[in-house]
């Protein structure tokens, strides 16, 4: 029986905003993150589902908490479902990735699937790894509705994999914080279904442009 995954970006951050690779810091949600996660909660009141995963990071779990508070759902905390680890460019802004590290900068927005920063996981690392997680809970719930909190490039993952888009080439579709993403799983199959709904948000806000930083 196919399942469907409703993945959930956290709310907007203070490095969001300052465009600062995020990766696995464990940053906090920004006043406007926490509207957009309060956003959330009264979006999922009209949305029926059986089950509420997050990241354990804290930009995610405050995210999901606002969802659980309203639908009375308790949060799995999940590590599997963190954010891609970026290694010595988490804390930089773009800007200064450019300019204190102009050869792995390179390297890196190339997206080379194996090519690994100091301390971080490669594109394919980060993306066998979170693809992993996901389908052990679609798995977990076949047939169900689940909603998962999490970060952008695991976002990114499943655009992927349903587009079968690979590794190297680059994702037009904007990643939008506390956007709601939704995906079907079936005979280990990902078909996308709704991607960046975010009518949620239309008295809050949200950042428009793309990121890869979150």
């Amino acid at each position: 029986m196919p399942t469907e995954l409703i993945l959930v970006r956290h709310g907007e951050t203070a490095w969001n905003r300052e465009r600062r690779m995020q990766g696995q810091t464990d940053t906090p949600l920004s006043s406007r993150g926490v509207a957009q996660a309060e956003a959330l909660g009264q979006r999922f009141l009209t949305i029926a589902f059986d089950a509420l995963y997050s990241s354990d990071l804290k930009r995610a779990q405050d995210t999901a908490l606002a969802i659980s508070r309203s639908c009375g759902k308790p949060v799995g905390l999940d590590p599997g479902l963190r954010e891609r680890t970026f290694g010595i460019f988490e804390g930089l802004t773009y800007e200064e990735i450019k300019l204190q590290y102009a050869d792995l900068h390179v390297r890196f927005f190339n997206r080379e699937a194996d090519f690994a920063l100091p301390g971080a996981e490669s594109p394919r690392q980060f993306y066998e790894r979170s693809l992993a997680c996901l389908e052990a809970i679609a798995q977990k719930h076949e047939g169900k509705t689940v909603v998962v909190v999490t970060h952008g490039m695991v976002l990114d993952t499943l655009y992927r994999a349903s587009h079968q888009l690979a590794l190297e080439k680059k994702r037009e579709a904007p990643l939008l914080n506390a956007s709601l993403n939704r995906f079907r799983y079936d005979s280990g199959r990902w078909v996308e279904l709704v991607w960046a709904d975010v009518a949620h948000l239309s008295e809050v806000g949200f950042m428009s442009f793309e990121s890869r930083s979150n």
